[in-house]
């Protein structure tokens, strides 16, 4: 990872997608974000999860799994078979451990594998979530594809994902850093709500939940002072200085003040009925 400001991936996917998956594999994530990596936590789940009709039985993908956070609440609280994926092999080992203590394994299994080209035959799914990760997939178009081809028809598609509205953002928040945070190249809910359109799914109103976000950067705020002050040996294994954290969270929290950086829910159904395959466009979503 390079450090705040960092020239964007943009020209190199798959390094976009390495970074990505180095980045939340790494301790210092962990450490400031405790064991749920998505503004709005297991309650913002099980908003999701209410929202998309799961119950037991239901077979969902979750994209972008993690550490299997998501999935394992969704197979214990709502009964559902959940099969997630994720590009870093130490994250699926994380999940793949943590399913077999709580004993679900035989209900939540995970695989390395990349969103924008899914191992899964056309209509395996009854639903799909995404937490706060689309955000960071350099082909968004070619996701939302894989999203609806996996669906069944009627099936569901979830995402909560960081917004970003209006124009440009600040120099801090345009790196690589930034990618990997989620921010530098978020949409608009409108603009997620576009991506899922154009892969052939019918998309509800977006469902604003910014509070979330700030309430996640008081969060790492507080994360970050207290271990500044009992085990700043911690932070210096993780590779987090303090000072060049706080102007950083500064700047973020003053653009989700003015309303440019926000958090939705949005949801979508793939039709019972299709005539069209949705199409593998290499453009992204607008930024309105």
């Amino acid at each position: 990872m390079t450090t705040p400001g960092g020239q964007l991936p943009a020209a190199d996917p798959e390094a976009a997608k390495a970074c990505c998956a180095a980045g939340y594999g790494a301790d210092a994530v962990a450490l400031l974000l405790g064991p749920s990596y998505h503004p709005g936590g297991a309650a913002l789940t099980r908003r999701l999860a209410r929202a998309l009709g799961l119950g037991p039985g239901t077979r969902v993908l979750d994209v972008a799994s993690g550490q299997g956070t998501t999935a394992l609440l969704l197979a214990r609280e709502f009964g559902c078979t959940v099969a997630g994926i994720d590009l870093g092999a130490r994250q699926v080992e994380q999940a793949r451990s943590a399913a077999a203590r709580e004993g679900l394994g035989h209900l939540a299994t995970f695989s390395v594998a990349d969103a924008e080209d899914l191992p899964f035959e056309d209509g395996s799914f009854d639903a799909l979530v995404c937490e706060c990760a689309l955000c960071t997939f350099p082909d968004k178009s070619r996701a939302a594809a894989e999203f609806a081809r996996v669906l069944v028809p009627g099936g569901k598609a979830g995402i909560t994902d960081v917004t970003v509205r209006g124009g440009r953002l600040p120099e801090p928040l345009t790196g690589m850093a930034a990618w990997v945070a989620c921010i530098a190249d978020a949409r608009s809910p409108e603009g997620y709500a576009g991506l899922l359109e154009a892969a052939g799914l019918a998309a509800d109103r977006p469902e604003d939940q910014s509070p979330a976000i700030a309430r996640m950067l008081d969060q790492i705020e507080a994360r970050l002072a207290v271990l500044a002050m009992a085990a700043p040996d911690a932070l210096a294994s993780a590779g987090i200085e303090p000072a060049a954290v706080r102007p950083y969270a500064r700047t973020v929290r003053a653009e989700i003040s003015s309303g440019t950086i926000g958090y939705s829910l949005i949801t979508a159904r793939k039709p019972q009925t299709s005539t069209t395959q949705p199409s593998r466009p290499t453009a992204g979503g607008t930024r309105p």
